[in-house]
């Protein structure tokens, strides 16, 4: 700890001591002084304001855990000290270094043993939250409703009598594909009336995680909330290890139910068993409404992470919690996302060059049509944002500069220069690395997907949420915040709002003007799944999942 005290007394000008103390937390504290007297006051400020050599750090480590060195100094040098310190600290926008210990400009030495312990608290932000950014949209009354029909219900019963039939499945992917296809397997499991044995988690070379499903997921909840729907097995049982397993790794895309049981039911029950693997996007969008019912239930309420995992993740939303209101982002400006998207990230005309090169040389990575430029794709909206854009975008929708953003990813192509145009307008940007204690995140190095669930966490506990890019998070993230009372989802209009973007003859304030008019309903309001073919209920759970008062379905 860094302490930096004045005092003064009426025999003496002021004068001004450091102490110094080896711990991680750094502070400042000016002392002033009251007529005959001593006495002390303070503020706290980043220790790099003021170097200190190493030897002198060193030393008083070594030695008396306090070492005073003495300045002359005057009135006049107190004062432009002050002011030199407030004006670094608010005018210059300059970031505190998170601590653990959260801390305002104006904490104690006492508040801050206080906290050493890591105990979390909320600090009074009306002012922050007054701010019209941080506003929720207008919920309409939608709740949660899963109840499911009287003939759902007599199904079940038959199925848990029915000990036949079991369903294996093998799931790959990062973990929000994972998640997709593990709420597919339950359907499909309910839809051939079998028993799932907890489904496996397929070791993929990208993503190098050997993870079990019981790892990242809360098993026995998973079985607990799928009680009366699905029955789910640790293992085969004895009688059908030796089954003979009937496999299809050739899925159609968008099967109905009627297709599922037409393609397997005979074999199945025949053989007993059945393996699918690859069932990402496989199953129909369109799907009756018990069972639409169903992919909600497991995708909002079944699919806990495991306890470790949840109570990281807690810790960190805790953190992020504790001086207000906080927006989280899920950046996706990593090399593999340039390439697949072909896109390109604008950084420098040597990182598109690497970009265009990678790209010739694979061009199966490449999703999409083929044929369209990189512009062409990018005013077509089907580019991730760069971090210019997002601060662009976030700054038009009203985000104060002072805004704490936590922010989700992998490592962006070009490293820290590709953040700096976003973290230049909002400098309090934090990751999962920045938040976690020493060690806390040791245990799950080489887990990228825990790491992912940890992401995951911080970002549903978040007041406002926004992607820049499309993919299975924001698909679930969407979702999950409608199904939690319809929390604030900002989805870029990158379709309408990029040719703003690079109409540089653009005023600010007209293009901030322009680009808030084209979000006005992309905040996470509720919207009916049914009016668009092809939407998911686990991005769009209105109407099958949730319900108003004006909804004549039954609400839970």
């Amino acid at each position: 700890m860094l302490s930096i005290f004045f005092s003064s007394s009426s025999s003496r000008l002021p004068s001004l001591y450091i102490q110094l103390n080896p711990q991680t937390h750094t502070h400042m504290a000016l002392a002033m002084a009251k007529h005959k007297t001593k006495h002390l006051s303070y503020i706290t400020v980043p220790s790099k304001i003021i170097p200190l050599h190493h030897s002198l750090l060193s030393k008083s480590q070594k030695s008396s855990p306090v070492q005073t060195l003495q300045f002359p100094t005057n009135a006049k040098f107190l004062v432009l000290f002050i002011f030199l310190i407030l004006f670094l600290t608010f005018h210059l926008g300059f970031r505190l270094p998170f601590s653990p210990v959260p801390c305002s400009p104006f904490t104690s030495i006492a508040g801050s043993l206080q906290h050493s312990t890591h105990q979390w608290q909320r600090v009074d932000v009306a002012d922050n939250v007054s701010n019209e950014f941080w506003k929720q949209p207008n919920d309409m009354a939608y709740r949660p409703c899963l109840e499911f029909t009287e003939e759902y219900r007599k199904e079940t019963a038959v199925m848990a009598a029915n000990k036949r039939k079991y369903l294996l499945v093998v799931v790959s992917g990062g973990l929000n594909q994972q998640k997709i296809e593990i709420i597919d397997a339950v359907v499909i499991a309910r839809i051939l009336g079998a028993a799932l044995v907890v489904p496996i988690l397929q070791v993929n070379a990208i993503w190098g995680d050997e993870s079990e499903f019981s790892d990242i997921f809360d098993l026995e909840h998973f079985k607990k909330v799928l009680a009366d729907d699905v029955q789910v097995v640790s293992s085969l049982p004895s009688t059908h290890i030796m089954a003979r397993i009937v496999t299809d790794k050739q899925i159609p895309l968008l099967v109905s139910p009627h297709q599922i049981r037409s393609r397997y039911l005979k074999r199945f029950n025949r053989e007993g068993v059945l393996l699918l693997r690859g069932l990402n996007t496989k199953l129909s969008k369109d799907l009756p409404t018990d069972l639409q019912k169903l992919r909600c239930k497991v995708a909002f309420q079944a699919l806990r992470f495991s306890a470790p995992i949840m109570a990281l993740g807690n810790k960190l939303v805790a953190r992020m919690q504790s001086q207000g209101p906080y927006l989280a982002l899920h950046l996706r400006m990593e090399k593999d996302v340039w390439v697949r998207t072909g896109c390109l990230p604008g950084i420098s005309l040597q990182s598109d060059k690497i970009i265009q090169e990678h790209r010739r040389l694979h061009p199966e990575l490449l999703t999409g049509r083929s044929n369209m430029r990189s512009h062409e794709r990018k005013l077509a909206g089907q580019c991730p944002l760069t971090a210019l854009e997002v601060a662009r975008l976030l700054k038009a929708l009203g985000a104060p500069w002072d805004t704490r953003i936590f922010w989700a990813g992998g490592k962006p192509f070009g490293g820290p220069a590709a953040l700096q145009p976003l973290t230049r307008k909002f400098p309090n940007f934090y990751n999962k690395e920045d938040l976690a204690l020493p060690g806390e995140l040791a245990r799950f190095s080489n887990k990228s997907s825990i790491l992912a669930a940890i992401d995951y966490i911080v970002c549903e506990q978040s007041d406002v949420f926004m992607p820049s890019h499309g993919g299975n998070m924001g698909h679930l993230m969407q979702g999950g915040r409608a199904f939690a009372g319809h929390k604030k989802f900002i989805m870029p209009n990158k379709r309408q709002m990029i040719p703003y973007f690079l109409n540089r003859s653009l005023i600010e304030s007209e293009f901030n003007r322009i680009v808030k008019s084209l979000h006005q309903s992309s905040l996470g309001q509720p919207e009916i799944r049914t009016d668009r073919a092809g939407r998911d209920v686990t991005a769009y759970p209105v109407p099958e999942c949730m319900c108003n008062g004006t909804d004549t379905r039954s609400t839970v």
